[in-house]
């Protein structure tokens, strides 16, 4: 096991998020050596910065930095390798997400409204992947700032045009119950804007471009943009500024291996 691999890990899994469009499960990583795989857990964790909307809807921008986490082996005992490092068939992986606070003073359109605080979102993702098409659906569960359901699908089409440069192109869709979909995009009576229900459904469409570069076995850039276009109940929302969402990110990940389980 490589030196401080679990206690790494563990704090990714505490504070790991994910911007809109940057989702850590995103992030293309390298390929196996002969030892991780015969690992029970490959991780690639790091720190990426990231240029998005203030907050869903929002028209002004703001750079933060993110934690990353990326697995590429993921075991669970009595069920073995849910995720095994393989180029093609069936995987499953976990999904985390952060949504930062929203105030009724980052924007006059949001005066009346309530302070949303930061959510954090857990939930399971899977897919299919076949040589150079890989297609996703996750699905994670809110706690804190809202607690309602949120999830993404997409399609990537992948290359790699030199031995350690992986790029993916494809298009993506988001949804939403109502829970989340009123806590963001909905607006009581006496609001600036007036009183507004939002109800549950696709919140969103687009497409997404990445590129990461194997550095060395461990060390690995990542750079991502993405364009998220509203639509439905978040789309008409009167707090939606700007339906045309982008988000552009550029970061770094080192990779970790090591078993847990006997």
């Amino acid at each position: 096991m490589k030196l401080f691999a679990k206690a790494a890990v563990c704090s990714a899994l505490l504070v790991g998020g994910i911007a809109p469009g940057f989702a850590a499960d995103d992030i293309l990583v390298g390929d196996l050596t002969p030892t991780e795989a015969r690992k029970q857990f490959v991780v690639d964790v790091g720190l990426a910065g990231v240029v998005t909307p203030k907050y869903d809807g929002s028209d002004d921008y703001i750079v933060y930095p993110l934690p990353l986490i990326a697995f590429s082996r993921f075991y669970l005992p009595g069920f073995g390798q849910v995720k095994d490092g393989e180029s093609q068939g069936i995987f499953f992986y976990p999904s985390f997400s952060y949504v930062g606070e929203r105030k009724p003073t980052d924007d006059p359109k949001l005066a009346g409204t309530q302070k949303v605080e930061w959510a954090g979102e857990v939930g399971l993702g899977g897919g299919y992947q076949y040589d150079w098409f890989r297609a996703f659906a996750e699905v994670r569960h809110g706690f804190n700032g809202h607690t309602g359901i949120v999830g993404r699908a997409g399609i990537d089409v992948l290359f790699q045009p030199l031995d350690r440069l992986k790029i993916a192109i494809g298009p993506r869709v988001d949804f939403a119950d109502s829970d989340y979909m009123e806590t963001y995009f909905g607006s009581p009576a006496g609001s600036a804007v007036g009183a507004y229900s939002a109800d549950g459904g696709f919140k969103s469409v687009g497409a997404i471009a990445r590129a990461s570069f194997a550095a060395t076995d461990d060390v690995s850039l990542h750079l991502q943009g993405g364009w998220d276009r509203l639509i439905g109940d978040a789309a008409d929302s009167p707090i939606s500024l700007d339906d045309d969402q982008f988000t552009v990110a550029i970061g770094a990940t080192y990779r970790y291996d090591f078993n847990l389980f006997d």
